[in-house]
């Protein structure tokens, strides 16, 4: 870690246990009783370092949200556990045709598909790929997303393609103080419609809520591993969408 990297990017494996435990608290009392939601630990901005430590506390399921990044750490030594072991990588992030070939065989799951012209991309270069459809629940314009009524075509054109349709993603409203269920509500009615098993919603601000309305996956950054190094927040990565409140992990 250089002098200028805060702390918190280096967090111990011992601190993300107790930080994992009290999440897994929250959850419970929120209703996930059987402790069934996969917790996601979103490491985007953070060194390849902090990955082998997470791995160490128990987490597996890791989200990025750039090709690139995630690319670097998959293949940085320092992203494996004690026992060697890897994580299970989410993409997270605004996703783009170009990069696909880059993420195919890396990504366990593709949590942005949000388009037809992405699953012809995935169903092409990572047959049978397991994906999540991105749905806009909240209307918001900056937010990606298909439109509510147009998941359950773009669900049955992805399943068609011979990907594997895990579930639906959404995100909750950006605007502070906005109650995020309605949005969560409408992802696990769309769900039913699409007859998916899986719902990612929820990151450190909303993730209560969201497993009150039965989500199934959430995106903690934040509440496990504090702030992002200064000069990750806000940057923009070449050929990648900017970064923004709006990105599927926090």
């Amino acid at each position: 870690m250089s002098a200028a990297e805060p702390m918190a990017a280096m967090v111990e494996p011992e601190v993300i246990r107790v930080r994992v435990a009290e999440i897994r608290d929250r959850m419970r009392a929120a209703g996930d009783a059987d402790d069934r939601v996969t917790l996601i630990a979103v490491t985007k901005g953070f060194p390849a370092g902090l990955i082998g430590r997470a791995l160490a506390a128990g987490l597996v399921d890791l989200g990025e949200n750039y090709a690139q990044e995630l690319v670097a750490k998959a293949a940085d030594p320092a992203s494996v556990g004690p026992a060697g072991e890897r994580p299970r990588w989410h993409f997270i992030g605004g996703l783009q045709s170009n990069k696909i070939k880059l993420l195919a065989g890396v990504v366990h799951l593709w949590q942005t598909t949000d388009r037809e012209s992405l699953a012809e991309a995935i169903a092409r270069r990572d047959p049978g790929a397991r994906i999540l459809v991105q749905v806009n629940t909240t209307g918001e314009a900056q937010k990606s997303g298909c439109a509510p009524g147009e998941a359950p075509a773009l669900v049955g054109r992805a399943r068609e393609l011979g990907l594997h349709v895990a579930g639906l993603m959404t995100i909750g409203p950006t605007e502070a103080g906005t109650d995020p269920r309605p949005s969560f509500a409408r992802l696990r009615e769309l769900g039913s419609v699409c007859e998916v098993e899986e719902l990612s919603m929820g990151m450190s601000a909303d993730f209560e809520a969201a497993v009150a309305e039965g989500s199934t996956m959430v995106r903690i950054g934040s509440a496990l591993f504090g702030a992002r190094p200064r000069a990750a927040v806000g940057r923009n990565v070449p050929g990648e969408p900017p970064t923004g409140r709006s990105d599927v992990g926090d």
